[in-house]
């Protein structure tokens, strides 16, 4: 019984990297991003920069991490990968129930080192919507060969409509659509 559960633990790790070159193949289209975020922010001079896009399903997106991201003999910190994968489990979670979320619980699982200029690819897709009251994703971090460098769960807190709707101030051009209803 305990090799069937860990088989189908597995086999769930193999279709979200399936899905992932899946993804790399469709069309993808970028997402907008903030001012001040510090993961996606262009005016965070502390941040990370990145640029997110989604096939309207899974979210993902490249991290070239810099040696001021080390925590440990050229290791990238884990704070940054948990953050990175925070981050693209929100955007998915955004991108399927059109609300912006925070995050109520992140678990996460570090399963190789991540070195600095060693390029990685961040996953991400919504697992459960319950009642629009929490959201449930997962993401992954994997570096070019593929290999799992982490993965992660999260529940996410809807904001919002109020704070939402002043949230897309900070946002670069018109972030609205995010918050409409899909058609």
């Amino acid at each position: 019984m305990r090799s069937l559960r860990a088989a189908g633990r597995f086999s769930e790790k193999i279709s979200l990297a399936s899905r992932c070159r899946l993804a790399a193949n469709d069309r993808m289209r970028a997402l907008p991003h903030t001012h001040s975020c510090f993961v996606c922010g262009e005016s965070n001079a502390s941040g990370l920069k990145i640029r997110f896009e989604t096939d309207g399903r899974l979210v993902q997106a490249r991290f070239m991490p810099r040696p001021e991201h080390v925590g440990f003999k050229q290791t990238i910190h884990g704070g940054i990968i948990a953050t990175l994968l925070d981050e693209i489990m929100v955007w998915a979670c955004a991108v399927q129930t059109r609300r912006f979320a925070y995050c109520a619980e992140l678990n996460v699982r570090f399963v190789n080192p991540l070195r600095p200029g060693e390029e990685a690819l961040a996953i991400g897709e919504m697992m459960s919507n319950r009642r629009n009251k929490l959201f449930g994703a997962k993401g992954e971090l994997r570096n070019h060969a593929g290999l799992v460098l982490a993965s992660a769960t999260g529940k996410y807190l809807p904001v919002k409509e109020a704070d939402a709707l002043e949230m897309l101030a900070d946002f670069v051009g018109d972030a609205s659509a995010l918050l409409q209803p899909s058609v």
